[in-house]
């Protein structure tokens, strides 16, 4: 009985200290101390980090897309995911939002109340961001309409309705850490930049494993598509064999080498890459060239 005692009180405390390192774990004021945004630099990190792919209404198009009204539904293993409304509308969006708010959420995952955002919001990624990046997507916000639709709420069965246990997952994938480790060109480490923290290309392009974590062994090497049609492509060198120029032109114009056009979402990233400067494109295009091939 007495084992059996320390054992029990060994496991409480195991699960207290497992709960106080999952709590989360916000930025301070002082981290943001002194950041002023640009509203223009702003604009190229709202484009590249593909905001209004998601938030924006389904099917909007043109300047509509500028209307964060959120909506749009994101299918996974875990449920359905609903994008939420980040319009500058200060009840139902974040028009309220500081600066340190949209960090928290960005490179910690942590809403202004203090929880945990689910990683449907690739924070994952966003972790890698430079804090001036943010600085500058705050002003670009704010430029940006308001519109009262209310968010709706995810679609997910518990476990996975509780967000306790995505201070676990945190403790266990979110990191700062490139994929692509080591040191690249200027110009490749610009396109790790862009593909890694702000575009988010891993999120879709990269397998999971069973808690929904990215299998970063197999880098950009394809997966399983969440709706359950098809398969996200490998765009490893090995597998997609293209060229940089190939790329730039696949990023700017939608079409391949072989002249298929884009399609589904990625259609959106390439409206979003199409709108940064011609050397951001090469810069991802060389940093994909460098990611080692996986078959």
């Amino acid at each position: 009985m007495r084992l059996l005692g320390w054992l029990l009180a060994l496991g409480l405390i195991g699960a207290g200290g497992l709960w106080v390192l999952a709590r989360p774990q916000p930025l301070s004021e002082a981290d943001v101390a002194g950041l002023t945004g640009d509203a223009v630099a702003g604009e190229m990190v709202f484009w590249a980090a593909g905001c209004a792919s998601c938030h924006m209404a389904a099917e909007a198009k043109g300047d509509a897309q500028l209307v964060l009204a959120g909506g749009q539904r994101f299918p996974s293993d875990f449920g359905t995911f609903v994008a939420p409304n980040i319009s500058q509308d200060p009840t139902h969006g974040i028009g309220g939002w500081g600066l340190l708010d949209l960090a928290n959420a960005l490179q910690r995952g942590v809403s202004p109340e203090g929880t945990h955002y689910y990683p449907s919001l690739p924070y994952a990624s966003y972790a890698r961001m430079r804090l001036q990046d943010v600085a500058d997507l705050h002003a670009f916000l704010q430029t940006l309409p308001a519109d009262a639709t209310p968010s709706q709420p995810h679609e997910l069965a518990f476990p996975f309705s509780r967000r306790e246990t995505i201070g676990v997952w945190k403790l266990l994938f979110l990191s700062e850490d490139w994929s692509l480790a080591g040191n690249l060109t200027p110009t490749a480490d610009r396109g790790r930049y862009i593909a890694e923290a702000l575009a988010h290309c891993g999120e879709c392009h990269t397998p999971r494993n069973l808690l929904g974590g990215l299998d970063t062994g197999r880098w950009l090497a394809g997966a399983p598509n969440p709706s359950g049609q098809g398969r996200i492509p490998n765009i490893t060198p090995t597998a997609l064999g293209w060229t940089v120029p190939d790329i730039v032109q696949y990023l700017t114009t939608g079409f391949t080498p072989e002249f298929d056009s884009v399609g589904g979402h990625m259609a959106h990233v390439v409206e979003n890459m199409a709108r940064l400067p011609e050397a951001d494109r090469v810069a991802v295009a060389e940093y994909l060239l460098a990611v080692p091939g996986v078959e």
